[in-house]
């Protein structure tokens, strides 16, 4: 294990992650898109928490059935009885958190918890599975990654919340002392809107921190280039096929 990085993080760079695995099917966030990117030899994916009425935590990005399955409603709103129904893609079944988090015991897992009622529930099950060197915790509320931190202690991977990673944006950033709450990372777009967000002078202020730099969701292959080229620790897609290739070609593919 290198010095100083954490068990998730300790894995040759750069970092690829399949973002809600790996679906040109449309079935994301299904255990056949996670399973397909571990075939392709990801050893990191990504994925969401969502929590039913009763408390059952979910490998799933959104709020409401709708968008992605072949039923509708907001799954805080309903109990786990009805949401087990539900069929991403019209095909797959969406996965319980835990199920996905003891899968594969040599793949990492990082969780974007979405909402305030998601921690209980996303804590309980990285607690009953014993995975909490394989999970990186991100959200875009700094309150629900700090609250996460409180409940599973200084052991659990974080990234930055989000007032934290844009004040690397400031001018002398890299050279200001690193203050709050130990993160272990900074993961942020690439781009916000048409402005380039994460440049060279970001990186550089993430790296002087300590901080490794994960940029999402990154599906075009200029794009990842480019990012490759800067020293990006890492890259989540949805283009894992494109991803891979490109890191075989550079020679940077380690595989799980």
């Amino acid at each position: 294990m290198t010095p100083g990085l954490h068990p998730f993080l300790d894995a040759p760079t750069p970092h690829a992650f399949a973002h809600r695995g790996f679906a040109p099917d449309g079935g994301e966030n299904s255990m056949a898109a996670f399973e397909r990117a571990v075939q392709l030899g990801y050893r990191y994916l990504e994925t969401d928490v969502r929590v039913t009425a009763d408390g059952v935590a979910l490998a799933f990005h959104d709020a409401r059935l709708g968008r992605v399955t072949d039923r509708a409603g907001r799954i805080a709103e309903l109990p786990w009885s009805e949401v087990r129904r539900a069929r991403i893609a019209g095909r797959e079944p969406i996965p319980l958190l835990a199920d996905l988090l003891a899968a594969w015991p040599d793949v990492r897992i990082n969780i974007d918890v979405k909402a305030e009622n998601t921690i209980g529930p996303t804590v309980a099950a990285i607690r009953r599975t014993g995975v909490l060197d394989r999970v990186c915790i991100g959200a875009f509320s700094t309150r629900r990654i700090e609250a996460a931190r409180r409940e599973l202690g200084p052991r659990l991977c974080t990234s930055l919340g989000p007032r934290a990673a844009m004040r690397l944006l400031l001018p002398g950033a890299h050279r200001s002392p690193r203050r709050g709450p130990a993160a272990h990372c900074a993961q942020v777009p690439s781009r916000v809107g048409r402005r380039i967000f994460l440049d060279a002078r970001y990186l550089s202020a993430a790296h002087a921190r300590g901080l490794l730099v994960h940029a999402w969701t990154i599906n075009d292959e200029a794009d990842m280039v480019r990012l490759l080229d800067l020293g990006v620790d890492g890259i989540m897609t949805d283009r894992a096929d494109v991803l891979r290739d490109l890191l075989v070609r550079r020679g940077q593919w380690v595989p799980r």
